[in-house]
């Protein structure tokens, strides 16, 4: 019944014009949910509503160990934006998915912005909390790779959307642009250490009911300090930290408060035709101590994006089509403590290598074509697992 309720709310917006033109390049990291093509003509008042969103599909191809599942391809994601300038001061976005068909729906972004001043502008509802630089500017298009990062799914937990309030700005240095980002959030719960992964797995630690209630009454607290530098690109630092256990039990203590933080450094710059995007986290999780020491205390991730354009022409009708050789360089540890018995080094750890190529129609649509290789090893330090494969998609805004 839900899922026909949706569908009769998207038909209903369908009346509602869409829009589309090229990014604007001088955007921040803080305006990446704004930051997407059916906004500029509802912007610019020829409308006070818009509708858009996303596509994205793909093919894969993968052994590990010279083991295979064989081909398949996949509609990954089909994502609805909504956007509203309800005053103009007061903006309305959201972002409704729906993943592999109808298998997950869910509300990303539903969220009211009041502009007090540029320098100031509050911010409810279900937002993005801006931990690094991928959570907030997650959208497959702007991405030339299939896959999504692992430090930002596996490490920050990304797409996390969580409901809360805070305050955000952007300040002009100069020719440059500092931002900021300060939010009040329910936060993730028990679910980091108690799921079927069998290790701390921030992704698990999030939920439906969170989007109702804080599961311990102590919001978490997520805020991105970031530089944007004219004609190179933004350097950002971000933290989040919160209780994620039920401590209490109607007034009466059942266990101590268990902290979650994260920190990251993420930055996107542009050296001449060369693009460089890159995210590293920290996690440290408070862990009881009667779980195995295969739930680690401590995580980390990075991943370093290489882009470069080494054809841009017009071809068969399309007028300026871009093809970009691209690499990612990717490494997740799970579990960065050592063994108490022999204080020897706990592995649990992927490194990935992943080259390509993409053919980008514009900003908004490109095709991907990406071979990955990653390397895994279990948290005993067994002998390496090799995993291998080819993936071919698609992406667009519309």
């Amino acid at each position: 019944m839900k899922n026909y309720l949706a569908l009769f709310i998207l038909s209903a917006w369908s009346i509602v014009p869409a829009f589309s033109q090229d990014t604007d390049s001088t955007y921040t990291n803080l305006e990446a949910i704004f930051n997407r093509p059916f906004i500029y003509e509802a912007q610019g008042g020829a409308s006070s509503a818009s509708i858009g969103g996303y596509v994205e599909g793909n093919t894969n191809y993968f052994s590990t160990d010279g083991i295979s599942d064989g081909f398949s391809m996949e509609l990954r994601r089909f994502n609805i934006f909504l956007f509203a300038s309800v005053h103009e001061r007061i903006k309305f976005i959201s972002e409704l998915e729906f993943e592999h068909g109808t298998e997950e729906i869910a509300l990303e972004t539903a969220l009211l912005d009041f502009e007090i001043h540029p320098a100031l502008v509050f911010r409810m509802g279900i937002l993005l909390p801006p931990i690094g630089y991928f959570n907030q500017n997650h959208d497959s298009p702007k991405w030339e790779f299939v896959e999504r990062p692992l430090v930002s799914t596996d490490v920050i937990p990304s797409t996390l959307s969580e409901v809360g309030m805070g305050f955000y700005g952007k300040i002009p240095v100069g020719k440059h642009k500092f931002t900021y980002e300060l939010y009040l959030t329910n936060g993730l719960s028990n679910g980091i250490i108690a799921n079927e992964q069998n290790r701390t797995f921030l992704d698990a630690g999030k939920s439906e009911e969170m989007f109702a209630r804080d599961n311990n009454g102590v919001p978490a607290f997520s805020s991105r300090l970031a530089f944007n530098v004219s004609h190179l690109g933004e350097f950002g630092v971000s933290g989040y930290t919160g209780i994620y256990n039920e401590f209490e039990i109607e007034g009466e203590p059942v266990d101590d408060k268990r902290r979650v933080s994260l920190f990251a450094i993420d930055f996107n710059l542009q050296f001449s035709k060369l693009q460089l995007i890159s995210e590293t986290a920290w996690a440290t999780i408070d862990v009881p101590e009667d779980y195995g020491q295969q739930f680690g205390n401590k995580q980390l991730g990075t991943h370093l994006d290489l882009i470069y354009p080494i054809l841009k022409k017009d071809m068969l009708g399309w007028k300026g089509v871009t093809l970009n050789l691209i690499n990612r360089l990717e490494y997740v540890d799970y579990n960065q403590d050592v063994f108490k018995s022999t204080g020897t080094k706990i592995y649990d750890e992927i490194f990935a290598i992943v080259p390509g190529l993409s053919l980008r129609f514009s900003s908004n649509t490109l095709l991907r074509l990406n071979y990955r290789r990653h390397w895994e090893r279990d948290f005993l330090g067994n002998p390496v697992s090799k995993t291998a494969g080819v993936q071919f998609g698609f992406a667009s805004y519309f």
